[in-house]
């Protein structure tokens, strides 16, 4: 036998349906459509997680890892996620899965797998309660000294057709008092301790389209194109950055973050449109007028004020202003302590929106009164990180990973402040910074984490679709930037950005209908709108336009590379060729160590013809 067949050891998964009879009986039509979706998603994860699909038979998966950990956080993400996309069904047709995880020996035949190791999974899978997972001694062994997780041992146990006992461990997804241990290991990295109760639903949109979701009756929120026009009946507000009136010029961050709060929690009501940080910080350090404010950025409403910060207290003067007459609607002066900033925060917003006459909805309140971190440290060093991230130079962002990181070491559940740090590693790639694909993946934990302690938050989703896109899962990266517009549909870099994904998944023309439409939000719009749209005219081999967008992008930013590049092969392939080499030598002066190895790994297009076809361009422009 030993000579006919491989042996390995693996990491078995099994996962079955719980009631799946009882389902079919009631309505077999619905039940097909909810396995069928709930094995894609375990399917989905399954790979994402670096495992394999052995096979699928009914209403079973079964799976191998080369990895313990891997094969065990597939399946903890799978209960979340199974759990919450369960929570928008009726009782009645709720379809819960346990899981059973094994490590040990079993034999190859093809792709099959067989062995005492198959069987002890699909035991245990059995032992588990419905929505549960039982592991195997051997792989608590592996993964206690790894993993964050609450587990109670079963003890040992007999198991049909296998000699000897078994130790069986249940894996708890919350802690119940008096049973079991809880051991405070790591899960994603240093920071981030795993916390799976109420992992909410839009972590589905991570895993599978929309339209699969909506096939079983799940998340309706419409295309993109229909988000954004939802948006139309809200009161229209934009926060200006508020005046730093401090005698320090480093407390520029301070001011900066006290704006930064308030458009995060206007924009949590659902009767208003609030306009994005990037858009209102265009007018930064301007004299300008309210009226020419409002109609550039089509708002009705305008807060503006100033901070004062010394010796421990905080002055906050606040107003909102009506554009269309620039009279004043309400006003208001704060002199607090800083140990009550959060308080002052909160009355603001609520005088707000009192004066714009808003009805809050129980959804508006509980999402006001959930803070983001109950240390006043950790908020302030999160508001110095954000602020050095955003100055984009490589000096900056180490800073900026620095204080994120000292924000986390005081609240390991600050999903705020894991986003940060999560886009410090994602800028270090994106800007060249490293070619270390393990900056995507601490940027891809963070991210995961992130959205597992918070998922309203937009910049968490927009993260994990960067990734995904420079990792070359294309549909899921489409995902998260369309649950980043639901949040933000009046984020001029949120269309943008969802613009992007759409060019690397080969799906330009939709594309320039976002970008588009991001720079009517945004009148003010960088570099990187009219380079994003150029790119998509690249792609559909609108060369002229392209060339007209990229040299509106390099008056915008001279020193931009991509852009440098972009016109280069643009003109390239317009027979430009004394052009497209003059604009490659400009980009080798801002940056020697652009060439077309790193280009083809910078490029992440679906297509890999496209790719090619533009790489030849920068080539015959002369980059090497």
């Amino acid at each position: 036998m030993s000579d006919e067949f491989e042996r390995k050891l693996a990491a078995i998964f099994s996962a079955d349906a719980v009631g799946y009879s009882r389902l079919m009986g009631d309505d077999d039509v619905a039940t097909v459509r909810t396995v069928t979706a709930y094995l894609e998603v375990m399917t989905t994860l399954v790979q994402h997680h670096r495992g394999r699909v052995i096979d699928t038979p009914g209403d079973n998966i079964l799976a191998e890892f080369a990895s313990v950990v891997d094969a065990v956080e597939c399946a903890l993400e799978v209960q979340a996620v199974l759990k919450s996309r369960n929570a928008e069904l009726p009782d009645h047709r709720r379809m819960e899965f346990r899981i059973g995880i094994n490590l040990g020996d079993v034999i190859v035949e093809g792709d099959r797998l067989y062995g005492d190791g198959v069987n002890i999974a699909a035991r245990l899978e059995a032992m588990a309660d419905p929505g549960g997972i039982c592991i195997s001694g051997t792989v608590h062994e592996h993964i206690r000294n790894k993993l964050t997780l609450w587990n109670e041992y079963l003890g040992k146990h007999s198991v049909k057709n296998i000699a000897g006992s078994v130790e069986v461990y249940r894996l708890l997804l919350e802690p119940k008092a008096g049973k079991g241990t809880y051991r405070r290991t790591r899960m994603f990295g240093k920071y981030w301790r795993w916390v799976i109760i109420g992992v909410p639903v839009a972590l589905i949109a991570v895993l599978i389209g929309y339209a699969l979701m909506q096939s079983i009756g799940g998340l309706n929120a419409g295309s993109p194109e229909a988000v954004v026009e939802a948006t139309v009946d809200r009161q229209t507000v934009a926060v200006l950055a508020f005046d730093n009136m401090s005698d320090d010029p480093a407390q520029e961050y301070f001011s900066d973050g006290i704006t930064e709060d308030l458009i995060t929690d206007l924009a949590k009501v659902t009767g208003l449109l609030v306009t994005a940080r990037n858009t209102t910080f265009a007018y930064k350090g301007q004299a300008v007028n309210i009226t020419d404010v409002g109609r550039e950025l089509g708002v009705t409403y305008v807060v503006a004020g100033s901070v004062r910060q010394a010796d421990g207290q905080v002055r906050i003067s606040a107003q909102l202003i009506e554009t269309a007459t620039g009279g004043e609607v309400w006003a208001n002066r704060y002199d607090r302590s800083l140990e009550n900033i959060f308080s002052v925060q909160d009355d603001v917003v609520a005088q707000i929106v009192e004066a714009l006459q808003v009805t809050l909805t129980a959804e508006d309140v509980a999402s006001l009164v959930a803070k983001p971190t109950g240390d006043r440290g950790a908020h302030d060093q999160a508001k110095r990180a954000w602020w050095y991230y955003r100055q984009r130079t490589l000096e900056s962002n180490e800073q900026a990973r620095a204080l994120f990181t000292r924000a986390l070491e005081t609240d390991s559940e600050y999903a705020n402040a894991m986003t940060g740090l999560g886009f410090t590693y994602y800028e270090e790639w994106a800007q060249f910074w490293t070619q270390d694909p393990e900056a995507l993946d601490r940027a891809r934990e963070l991210a995961i984490g992130s959205i597992a302690l918070d998922e309203t938050l937009k910049g968490a989703h927009t993260l994990l679709a960067h990734v995904y896109l420079w990792t070359g899962k294309h549909d899921l990266a489409i995902n998260e930037q369309e649950r980043a517009l639901e949040l933000a549909p009046n984020d001029a870099y949120t269309l943008r950005d969802l613009g992007e994904a759409l060019i690397f998944a080969g799906r330009s023309e939709e594309a320039i209908r976002f970008v588009k439409r991001g720079m009517d939000l945004d009148p003010r719009y960088d570099d990187s709108f009219p380079l994003t749209l150029g790119m998509g005219y690249t792609v559909l081999e609108r060369y002229d336009e392209a060339v007209t967008a990229f040299d509106e992008a390099l008056v915008l930013n001279p020193n931009s590379v991509y852009t440098l590049l972009s016109l280069a092969g643009s003109k390239s392939a317009l027979g430009q060729t004394n052009e497209a080499r003059r604009y490659v030598t400009q980009a080798l002066a801002i940056n020697p160590q652009i060439n077309v190895d790193l280009l083809s790994t910078r490029t992440p297009f679906k297509d890999p013809s496209t790719r090619e076809r533009l790489i030849n361009g920068l080539r015959q422009a002369g980059l090497k």
